[in-house]
């Protein structure tokens, strides 16, 4: 058998300990001056929002698409970026340059609300997003969102001669290391090792007497306490020698008391025999009646594991019909506020072809009189009072332009916002008070021509992070109730809507003096398809996706009672500021 060197061994050891500590330690210190490197990379990312989203919001803002493409490609320019994706306020990609990452199946057309880090991919990008915000008349409006990709290996070319080297380092100080332990282990260990061995190979068992072995070395160390323990064993074996002649001598009698012993316990064992015998055969009558009785148990369990089965057969279909009636709830409510949403854009066009019409008859009579006021200047027919008429016509017809475009700009930033927010789940920090007068405003052609009053009492600084969609489709629903069957004969109805601030809980109260609800009306008023309008068209949806908005988006309560004759009162509370799970 090849013999194998301890001092080669314990060596191997030791430096493979040490190989392995400054592999892991090298590769530390690169890991962390590669996540470094890269956090610098994505604050440098951060501050370019600062720099290039006030130019780049304008273009898109002004539809400067062109402006767009040239921002993005001074951009690119930079070296820490290898692409950039830019969107509008759509979701709709205006340009994607260099090397990106498709964020389509991320954010599909969601714009994000502020900035995110991307995280790395496989492919080594990694990147930041954030929002264009363009400020207009007092009122913040995102009209897109910027993503720019870095890699990498921009982060791998920046610490590369860092890498060099921490390598070379920890090869230099390997090196010498190796060397020092191999002339200490030789000096130290084998050469002492091995001049012990080859006197315990000298040895002679059979002539111990006054036999040493010794270890030629400067000081006392463990080879030394190793050659005087060997030569203690070997007069403690002599020892044994003289011990063991007398211990055979005393085997020898107990072998001979030994088989007096076997000889009765031959008999003893023979006695007992006969009475195991009769004892198997107990058992073994005990074992045929356990077997028929564990038969008839495996009849019975198989027969309960066959009626299990059917159960879950059945409970199989109940699911997928669930499923499917939920999957049908979900798109007749869907069809129900693309509906709305439809009504709802009908009425602000109209609304808005009024001021519109305006500004083009005034337009237009403005362009006639200034046409007339030129004519007499070339004929030098033009007089002072001519001049002041025409200056007194021009203020009147401009003040109207301006009071009605106002009027056209504000029913469309409503119009905007209001249907952006029925159309996505997204939370955002909403004023409630003027974002109730935005929903009154939105729905004002439906009032127009009615006598009917909305009073509105809301403590002006009341702030709310929650789906804004889910507050305008609410209060949409119940003042379009309010409208077709609270007020269906009734001239000058009147509703009033109080919010109270409760800390972290925000309590609302909607009434209105219709003509309310009998019991039992009252009972299924939150079910879906039940309406009183069937014959008119009704879908039945209307408090029913109200009370899921409640219940399950907003994560509050709500709460309604009415007699025939007094009107209808909703109460509903949620938290004011609600937290999605991720």
């Amino acid at each position: 058998m090849q013999q194998k060197s301890l001092s080669r061994k314990l060596l191997t050891k030791v430096l493979s300990v040490y190989f392995i500590l400054t592999f892991v330690v090298t590769l530390g210190q690169i890991v962390a001056e590669y996540f470094n490197t890269k956090d610098h990379i994505n604050g440098e990312l951060a501050t370019l929002q600062q720099t290039f989203s006030g130019s780049l919001t304008r273009a898109i803002w002004e539809l400067n698409t062109q402006q767009a493409l040239i921002i993005a490609d001074g951009l690119l320019a930079i070296p820490a970026i290898e692409g950039i994706i830019v969107r509008d306020d759509s979701g709709a990609v205006i340009t994607q340059l260099g090397r990106y990452i498709d964020i389509s199946q991320r954010y599909s057309n969601q714009l994000v609300q502020e900035g995110v880090r991307l995280t790395e991919q496989n492919s080594g990008l990694f990147g930041y997003t954030f929002p264009l915000i363009f400020e207009f008349s007092g009122r913040a409006t995102q009209v897109g969102d910027v993503t720019l990709f870095s890699s990498r290996a921009v982060v791998l070319d920046r610490i590369k001669i860092g890498i060099y080297f921490l390598v070379g380092n920890a090869v230099l100080k390997t090196t010498f290391l190796i060397i020092l332990f191999l002339l200490a282990f030789r000096s130290q260990l084998t050469l002492p090792l091995s001049e012990l061995t080859q006197q315990i190979e000298d040895l002679e068992l059979d002539h111990l007497e006054g036999t040493k072995v010794e270890v030629r070395h400067d000081e006392a160390n463990e080879l030394s306490v190793m050659a005087d323990a060997f030569n203690r064993l070997i007069a403690r074996v002599q020892d044994y020698k003289v011990q063991l002649e007398s211990t055979q001598k005393q085997l020898l009698h107990s072998n001979e008391k030994l088989d007096q012993h076997n000889l009765l316990l031959e008999q003893e064992v023979a006695r007992k025999t006969s009475g195991l015998s009769q004892a198997m055969m107990d058992l073994q009558q005990q074992k045929q009646e356990l077997e028929v009785k564990q038969q008839a148990l495996r009849e019975e369990i198989e027969r309960r594991r066959h009626s299990e089965e059917a159960l879950r057969s059945k409970q199989s279909e109940l699911e997928k019909t669930v499923d499917d009636l939920k999957q049908a709830q979900d798109r007749l409510v869907q069809s129900e506020k693309m509906a709305a949403l439809g009504g709802f854009v009908a009425g602000i066009t109209h609304e808005v072809n009024t001021p519109v019409g305006i500004g083009v008859t005034a337009t237009s009579f403005l362009a006639e009189k200034l046409n007339a006021l030129d004519a007499a200047y070339k004929d030098k027919t033009l007089s002072p009072k001519v001049l002041e008429h025409f200056i007194e016509e021009a203020k009147q017809s401009t003040s109207l332009l301006q009071s009605n475009l106002t009027r056209a700009s504000e029913l469309i930033a409503s119009f905007k916002q209001i249907a952006v927010d029925q159309t996505s789940d997204a939370i955002r920090t909403i004023n409630l008070a003027e974002y109730l007068h935005e929903v009154i405003r939105s729905l004002q052609p439906n009032f127009k021509k009615t006598r009917h009053h909305i009073d509105v009492n809301c403590p002006e600084s009341l702030m709310l992070s929650c789906p804004a969609g889910a507050i305008s489709q609410i209060f949409t629903n119940l003042l379009m109730n309010s409208l077709i069957h609270g007020f269906e004969e009734l001239e000058e109805g009147y509703i009033r809507i109080t919010v109270l601030d409760e800390g972290q809980m925000v309590d609302i109260t909607y009434s209105d003096n219709g003509r309310g609800l009998t019991q039992e009306q009252l009972e299924k008023l939150f079910h879906p398809f039940f309406t009183t309008k069937r014959d008119q068209g009704g879908s039945g949806l209307g408090t029913h996706i109200t009370y899921n908005l409640v219940r399950q988006t907003l994560g509050g309560s709500i709460q309604v009672s009415s007699e025939p004759g007094h009107g209808l009162s909703y109460h509903i509370r949620f938290p004011k500021n609600l937290k999605r799970n991720s």
